[in-house]
């Protein structure tokens, strides 16, 4: 970032919360938990993810309607009118980790231009960086909803763009409110470093039980691996992605993003009462 850059650091819990409902069309729902929209994207935006093609990753990506490449001289040019942007709009800062695991994980300056989007990424990244990789060079996640795109000057496909820049360790979000485009656009830098340091990532939920044997639960989006990971007689590793190393299995994340859809008590106890407390937030 820029030094002449104005950020919002250390902002309390408190402080965040009430600059959403101040500003930003958040509620508090009956239990008292923050509760926003993201509008018209209720999910992850597919055909707008984009990664910078250059010499780092164009042998090494598997270019395609999954992975489109973007050119480096387009996103020179977008980064900056991002960084315009921000030097107009004040943004929450915060030094975070992604990765559980100190020799594999990376540490990430998280900026948000949300209140709620920050209290987002410090519930789902690791807050606590840890001093192997608070030496290294850290990644940059730049969130900025309000920045809409021009699909003719951006060559995008909408208004909206998730562009990740393996070269620079820069994540940019424009146009979009959906918080969990945050959280998994980390997740594919960490799939994209690990397997060359020979670590397994895997979309999985894991747990351990008393005597440390590890299960591990695959399943696309929605079919139950958080349900199935939070036994309460098992010690909950995490709930959505992970590296399997030669040490054994770490979180990618520091907490926990679960679906709400038929949502009850009876069949899902622990993630029905974890939506009804204070440090939630429900999108």
């Amino acid at each position: 970032m820029r030094a002449n850059i104005e950020l919002r650091e250390g902002w309390s819990r408190d402080q965040l919360i009430r600059h959403a409902l101040e500003h930003e069309n958040a509620q508090l729902s009956a239990e008292n938990v923050l509760t926003v929209s993201t509008g018209k994207r209720t999910g992850r935006s597919v055909r707008d993810r984009y990664l910078v093609c250059d010499e780092t990753t164009d042998a090494d990506v598997s270019w395609g309607k999954t992975n489109q490449p973007y050119s480096r001289d387009n996103m020179n040019v977008l980064w900056q009118q991002a960084m315009d942007y921000v030097s107009k709009n004040p943004c929450f800062s915060s030094q975070l980790q992604v990765g559980a695991d100190s020799k594999y994980g990376v540490a990430v300056q998280a900026v948000t231009e949300y209140a709620w989007h920050h209290l987002f990424v410090r519930n789902l990244f690791v807050r606590d960086v840890t001093v192997e990789l608070s030496d290294q060079d850290k990644w940059t996640l730049v969130s900025l909803p309000g920045l809409s795109l021009s699909p003719e000057q951006h060559q995008v496909n909408s208004e909206a763009g998730l562009f990740v820049d393996f070269t620079r360790r820069r994540v940019l979000l424009c146009g979009l409110r959906y918080a969990g485009e945050m959280k998994k656009s980390m997740f594919s830098v960490l799939n994209f470093l690990l397997p060359a340091k020979g670590v397994l990532p895997m979309h999985c939920a894991a747990n351990k039980g008393k005597s440390g044997d590890v299960a591990l639960f695959f399943g696309l989006s929605g079919t139950g691996k958080t349900t199935l990971s939070a036994d309460p007689d098992r010690y909950l590793i995490g709930d959505d992605e992970h590296g399997w190393s030669s040490q054994g299995v770490f979180n990618f994340e520091g907490g926990c993003y679960a679906k709400c859809i038929n949502l009850c008590s009876e069949s899902e106890p622990m993630i029905w009462h974890a939506t009804r407390q204070p440090t939630a937030i429900l999108e």
